[in-house]
């Protein structure tokens, strides 16, 4: 994530990072709340990953890959992403895109050897990614790659990340 953060900033580029791990996020609690409005009810630390969201042109995604899906605090943020799913699909009301469009970047990481615990967690992101009126992002996704950290030794990630955060930017 490190890398891929690089080339946007010191650009101009507002960028805001949330370390989900040490946020207060509680998961989606299925109560309703959101179904007439489009937005969530419970306050935590949501209510300010929300406002960010909806004003980003720019959203990357970064979570190790356990039992075939993201991290249970990105799959919490992401579930917590309901009240956006009602705007959109309930409501029939999109984010507006900007004057820079929406791109992606998904960043996944485990240490399966096989290809589908990165699969399965790409799917979820890309469900998350168009629900936030992100109609594109790149994925980059790394597997055998399991000790915390590891992903520094990996031949090609570092420099793939640099590369994708640049594209990112444009």
């Amino acid at each position: 994530m490190n890398e891929a953060l690089k080339p946007l900033q010191g650009t101009g580029h507002d960028v805001k990072v949330y370390h989900l791990n040490t946020l207060n996020i509680k998961p989606c609690q299925d109560c309703s709340g959101c179904v007439k409005t489009g937005v969530c009810i419970h306050k935590d630390a949501m209510t300010e990953i929300f406002a960010a969201i909806r004003g980003a042109d720019r959203i990357i995604l970064a979570s190790p890959i356990f039992f075939y899906s993201l991290s249970a605090q990105a799959k919490a943020m992401v579930d917590r992403c309901q009240s956006f799913w009602c705007e959109k699909y309930l409501l029939k009301k999109t984010i507006p895109s900007g004057p820079h469009g929406r791109k992606g970047l998904l960043l996944l990481v485990g240490g399966m050897k096989k290809e589908d615990g990165l699969r399965c967690a790409e799917i979820t992101a890309k469900g998350f990614f168009r629900t936030v009126s992100v109609p594109e992002h790149e994925t980059l996704a790394y597997g055998g790659v399991d000790g915390k950290g590891d992903v520094v030794k990996h031949s090609t990630a570092l420099k793939d990340a640099y590369e994708a955060g640049k594209r990112l930017a444009e």
